[in-house]
């Protein structure tokens, strides 16, 4: 990023200007020796140093030889991958109505503006003036006083020589700025897609748990029922039916809990999508899409596919091109002006040749003493240019960091769900084994109240594996899944 201003000619004689006096000739070439001498002198930040592969990739590995598609290429809609068509439409949804979304796109319209004002500055400025005038002066005229008009028709140009690359630098600043807004744009609109993907998953979860409370409540409302016949019949005690109405409640309540957490997370769908909650409606299916394979990937190809990171690399080139800016107020400004028109006491005659009237020159302005303003502005600049410097590279290494935790959680899950699942049929066959010594009266209810929880924590634990493990498929797709423009 470090660049140097030679603006100097290829060639430079004094025969070439033979109307320049000495004087006039030293000014100049002082001035282009020091346009030689402005240039930004900071050095290049420190790079993130990058493996050749993650260092949780063994599950990648794995899931290459175990799992089909891993070699997929992830398409630009990467959460058609899960192919749940419900998802699909919202995601579309969100792309028109996302508030942030379009917030980010007024940050590039305004980006897009700045950049041709400040390319706007390159060029001359023309202005025309028209004016006209009476007056009246104490005098030899009638009662005393003269009166006199004044009319003028003017051309004004005037053109800052942008010798030190004050200007240009400011257009590379407003340029890098944008491409920083549109991928700031495009990291949100990543954001915004995988938010929405989790937060429907969620719901499906907080469905699924709404299914299993309903059945689980049905169930211990039988076995209410059951007990309390047995304890008519004097085969349980009034101990069996109190437990037994405690599980009922509980699971009531449990059962209201999760209906109230399904409704706030399709509240928050509704409010991605830019829509008021009572505007959607989403049915209830209860059923989890599958978490599908994910594509190898190298750390190389993440920093070049995440928008995050180009935006966090174009703020840096725009901070040091700050420096360049704030390094050429050292330096003279340098502006040519002027100005041709028609200046008369008489209307009729104002464009005439002989009213004709202009001015030509350059002007130098050169601040002497500032009080250190100038050097504190670029030692601000310096600073601000590490700060951008630390900041891409955090954001590079938070981003390996996200890929690294989430491989490796998806290779513990993996595991998990197999141990869950098995750990759940266990718990469903001790809860059978249980309730039929509970009729045959071989154990006490609360040994029943023991296996129905432990069956139902485990279908709850089983669920929130998997919605972990979609969690984590989604934020790994997201990282490879995206296009931006480079």
């Amino acid at each position: 990023m470090k660049k140097n201003i030679d603006l100097r000619p290829a060639s430079f004689t004094s025969s070439a200007f033979p109307r320049l006096s000495a004087a006039r000739l030293s000014v100049l070439t002082l001035i282009l020796l020091l346009s030689a001498c402005a240039q930004t002198k900071a050095p290049p930040p420190a790079t993130v140093p990058l493996t050749a592969e993650f260092k949780e990739a063994s599950y990648w590995k794995s899931a290459r030889a175990t799992r089909a598609g891993a070699e997929a290429a992830v398409p630009e809609s990467w959460w058609e991958m899960f192919n749940d068509p419900v998802l699909n439409d919202l995601q579309q949804k969100l792309l028109l109505g996302n508030e942030n979304l379009k917030s980010a796109a007024a940050q590039i319209a305004n980006a897009k503006a700045v950049l041709k004002a400040s390319q706007s500055a390159l060029w001359p400025t023309v202005s025309l003036n028209a004016g006209g005038t009476r007056s009246g002066n104490p005098g030899s005229g009638q009662n005393g006083r003269t009166t006199s008009n004044s009319y003028s028709l003017a051309v004004d140009t005037s053109w800052e020589i942008d010798l030190w690359g004050r200007l240009s630098k400011a257009t590379d600043v407003a340029n890098a700025n944008l491409q920083a807004s549109r991928d700031d744009y495009d990291a949100a609109r990543l954001s915004a897609h995988a938010t929405l993907a989790q937060t429907y998953f969620a719901m499906r979860v907080a469905e699924a748990q709404q299914a299993i409370l309903q059945r689980t409540t049905a169930s211990n409302q039988r076995s209410l029922e059951l007990t309390e016949a047995r304890y008519q019949s004097g085969v349980a005690g009034q101990s069996d039916v109190l437990q037994a109405k405690i599980q009922v409640t509980t699971g009531q309540v449990q059962l209201k809990d999760a209906v109230a957490q399904r409704a706030q997370l399709e509240h928050a769908i509704a409010v991605l999508l830019g829509v008021t909650p009572a505007a959607l409606n989403i049915n209830n299916t209860a059923t989890l899409p599958a978490a599908p394979a994910v594509p190898v990937l190298i750390p190389a190809t993440l920093l070049e596919r995440r928008p995050d990171i180009a935006a966090a690399e174009r703020k840096l080139v725009a901070a040091y091109a700050q420096i360049g800016i704030k390094d050429a107020a050292f330096f003279p400004d340098i502006s040519l002006s002027a100005n041709a028109g028609y200046r008369s006491s008489s209307l009729s005659k104002l464009i005439d040749a002989p009213n004709l009237v202009w001015s030509l020159g350059p002007s130098i302005l050169l601040s002497i003493f500032d009080g250190g303003a100038r050097q504190l502005a670029s030692d601000q600049a310096r600073a601000a240019a590490d700060i951008a410097a630390s900041t891409y590279r955090q954001t590079v290494l938070t981003s390996l960091q996200e890929v690294e935790d989430n491989l490796v959680v998806l290779e513990q899950l993996d595991a998990e769900l197999q141990l869950q699942t098995e750990a759940l049929q266990a718990a469903q066959r001790n809860l059978e084994i249980t309730q039929e010594q509970y009729k045959a009266g071989t154990v006490s209810y609360l040994n029943v109240v023991t296996s129905q929880n432990a069956a139902l924590s485990s279908e709850s634990n089983l669920l929130s594996i998997r919605n972990r493990q979609l969690a984590a498929t989604n934020i790994l797709l997201k990282n490879i899944g995206g296009r931006w423009q480079k």
